[in-house]
């Protein structure tokens, strides 16, 4: 008979809370903080966020079927009361890592942390039982939320570290405790708040701080901030360093590349063998991100061929280059949704997978939205986007926010079709303007809203 993920015994136990009216044998086998996203057998946990306190929905977790509510006040039934909840969920977490056995991976970065942790799940769902974040839930309260929920037969564990500023990610990653660490490039993203890309990369190096002892960093071997980051790996004693990118010398370097408008096809060599690495995506930065989950793969024991079969299927998620083909199959609307996240790099990147996309049967258009947290160089950087904005061939450029003004500018008024400060606005006059034939790709920070725009445009092409 399989074990729950927790007993209430186990939870008061991690927690140090009490509860008086529940069977301590009682089975916990998911974790929650959303009162309407409850699991099987649901703990129900009220932190306190930025908008709401989830001890406003505690009779509500109830209600819909938690077993239990850790709370940090309070009375009534069904509660497990601890000195603060969200310090509980952690030392939940802390359990379920104790116990595990599996082989624990983390992953941060500006770039591609997300898609890279997808890619390395994907390959260790081809090789046994395995856990990984969903969506981003990357910070102070998702890492460990995720961690929480890792099931005690778990063989590999994959979770996202995220920041905004300094000495967020050191406590993620002794949360976490990888014995993998993988830090996927450094990129002008939270510049705002940290005022350089080396003092981003020793942000993102302090996922370091938790490596296990004789644990691995795999590092993308393709920006100048990489002796910065080799630099915070010997400081923080780490011995083993790996490298991937197609920088000369990567220890898994991508030697030979082939990108096209639905598919690339890379050769990655390492220790003088040849690996062909086949994606049914594009773009160099989807190579990097799968070379990264390959060299990961192989540190965990997992064997190159079946990574590789394992990476052929791997597909873009939602919002980070998604591809769907909407309307009549004859002359289809293109999208490519790239909605949730933007710097410079990323954006750079979807602008040159967007240059080798045909339009079925029609113009090529794309819609940018605000980089954020880019500081004083924000103007200079948002015009920086011309050149490539230019060769993606776009006929039709909108632009979406308030920092878009800069690349507005750089563009001229020939390119730019339209130019507003929210999604909401450009949402209208966008619906007016696209025709089935299209190819239109769609990128800016998620607080800009885009996403938005990408559910109107699905709706509407899909529908009629």
């Amino acid at each position: 008979m399989t074990k729950p993920l927790y007993t209430i015994e186990d939870i008061c136990t991690a927690t140090g809370g009490r509860v008086t009216d529940l069977d301590p044998a009682t089975p916990i086998n998911s974790i929650s903080i959303d009162s309407r996203d409850l699991g099987p057998d649901a703990l129900f946990v009220a932190i306190r966020g930025d908008r709401f306190d989830g001890h406003d929905f505690v009779d509500a977790a109830l209600a819909n079927g938690a077993v239990a509510a850790l709370v940090s006040r309070g009375e009534g039934p069904r509660r497990i009361v601890v000195g603060d909840a969200l310090e509980g969920l952690r030392n939940i977490a802390r359990a379920a890592r104790e116990r595990s056995r599996a082989t624990i991976v983390g992953v941060t970065g500006s770039v591609g942390k997300t898609t890279t942790k997808e890619a390395i799940r994907v390959v260790f769902e081809a090789a046994g039982a395995t856990h990984a974040s969903i969506k981003s839930f990357n910070n102070h309260w998702g890492v460990p939320l995720m961690l929480s929920r890792l099931p005690r037969e778990a063989q590999f564990g994959v979770f996202e570290m995220g920041m905004n500023h300094a000495d967020e990610i050191r406590p993620l990653s002794r949360l976490v405790r990888p014995h993998i660490a993988v830090i996927t490039t450094i990129a002008p993203a939270h510049l705002e708040n940290l005022g350089s890309l080396d003092a981003i990369a020793r942000a993102k190096a302090e996922i370091f701080a938790g490596l296990e002892p004789g644990g691995t960093a795999v590092l993308n071997a393709d920006h100048p901030q990489l002796p910065v980051l080799l630099d915070e790996a010997n400081a923080a004693g780490v011995r083993s360093i790996v490298t991937y990118g197609e920088a000369r010398g990567a220890d898994w370097q991508i030697i030979e590349m082939q990108t096209e408008a639905d598919r690339s096809i890379a050769m990655v060599e390492h220790r003088g063998v040849r690996h062909e690495l086949a994606l049914s995506v594009p773009g160099r930065h989807m190579v990097a991100n799968a070379t990264a989950a390959l060299a990961v793969s192989f540190l965990a024991g997992v064997e190159p061929a079946v990574a590789l079969r394992a990476l052929a299927s791997f597909g873009a998620q939602a919002g980070r280059g998604q591809r769907s083909i909407l309307g009549p199959q004859g002359n289809p609307l293109f999208l490519i949704d790239e909605s949730y996240n933007a710097n410079t790099a990323s954006m750079n990147a979807a602008l040159d997978v967007f240059a080798a996309q045909a339009a079925p049967n029609g113009r090529k258009i794309i819609i940018l939205g605000d980089m954020r947290e880019l500081g004083p160089q924000s103007p200079a950087l948002h015009a920086g986007l011309k050149p490539a904005v230019v060769a993606s061939g776009a006929e039709r450029v909108y632009l979406v926010g308030q920092e878009m003004a800069a690349l507005a500018e750089a563009l001229g008024p020939g390119p730019v079709a339209a130019h507003t400060q929210t999604a909401a606005e450009m949402a209208e006059i966008v619906l007016n303007d696209l025709a089935y034939g299209d190819a239109v790709m769609i990128k800016g920070s998620n607080g800009v809203g885009l996403t938005t725009i990408v559910e109107q445009i699905r709706q509407k092409f899909t529908n009629n």
